[in-house]
């Protein structure tokens, strides 16, 4: 059996009743295992983590979305609405992350708040409430739904816009696509360093690359792991992500094979 590249996923943090937990939705995991072809490793989000150890085996990294949003002191707003989760122990762990994986070139996925963590990890900024934007569309419309239904909430929602030539052009090979839509907060003040790929009709971001990442670097804002095999978009993606991550390993295991021989 050949061997499979190896996907650093930063979990959340939730209360279940009185007991802390690390908790990454399925469909995550299977869109790596399954879309990209990779193996998920799992990395609990503490702030405390030695993510150093785990960068040494990771061939790329998935951010993942997630209920919390990136806690808003981090881009030098108040908490917009404080009902809302925040999860500042997978802040801690993840921002750093992101900037110590930029430098070292490993191939790298963010959805929803994955995108919205490379912005403020670059030292952009969040619209908290975008539905309180005016002239913006509302990106939760299946949220808003009393008693929708998981299909209601990922089911499409709006065109975007692709940006002609860029990375996400190139892969997709279409000019416009429809998406999901599950965000309230989205990005406001780009960080500086980072390209934007496509648009919603509104004008919102919806995906972004890194300008000095020498691979793959991009994050979306919608949620591409939904139902990912059966959505030709998605697949492209994580197919792509998945190729990168591959020729990661490669790279890896060839500097490995060189250490030793000079040993």
């Amino acid at each position: 059996m050949s061997k499979k590249p190896l996907v650093l996923v930063p979990c959340d943090n939730r209360m279940l009743g009185e007991h802390p937990f690390h908790i990454l939705g399925h469909k995550y995991a299977d869109a790596i295992r399954e879309a990209a072809q990779c193996l998920p490793l799992l990395l609990p989000c503490t702030g405390r983590e030695d993510w150093e150890a785990y960068l040494e085996m990771a061939d790329g990294i998935f951010l993942t979305g997630s209920p919390a949003n990136v806690h808003p002191s981090l881009f030098g707003q108040e908490v917009h609405n404080p009902e809302l989760p925040l999860d500042e122990a997978r802040d801690a762990t993840t921002l750093p992350l992101i900037r110590r994986a930029i430098a070292l070139g490993l191939p790298l996925l963010g959805i929803c708040r994955g995108l919205q963590e490379i912005n403020v990890a670059l030292g952009g900024s969040l619209l908290q409430a975008i539905h309180h934007v005016p002239g913006r569309l509302d990106h939760y419309p299946g949220g808003r739904v009393k008693e929708a239904s998981a299909q209601q909430v990922y089911g499409p929602a709006h065109q975007v816009h692709v940006v002609p030539d860029g990375q996400l052009a190139t892969l997709l090979e279409q000019k416009e696509i429809t998406v999901n839509s599950v965000h309230d907060q989205g990005i406001d003040r780009l960080a500086e360093g980072l390209v934007v790929q496509a648009y919603a009709p509104d004008g919102q971001i919806e995906a972004i690359s890194v300008q000095a990442h020498p691979g793959f670097a991009l994050a979306v804002q919608w949620h591409p792991e939904w139902k990912a095999l059966e959505n030709p978009v998605s697949l492209k993606i994580f197919t792509a992500f998945g190729n990168a991550c591959r020729l990661q390993m490669q790279k890896r295991e060839d500097k490995s094979v060189k250490l030793s021989q000079a040993a």
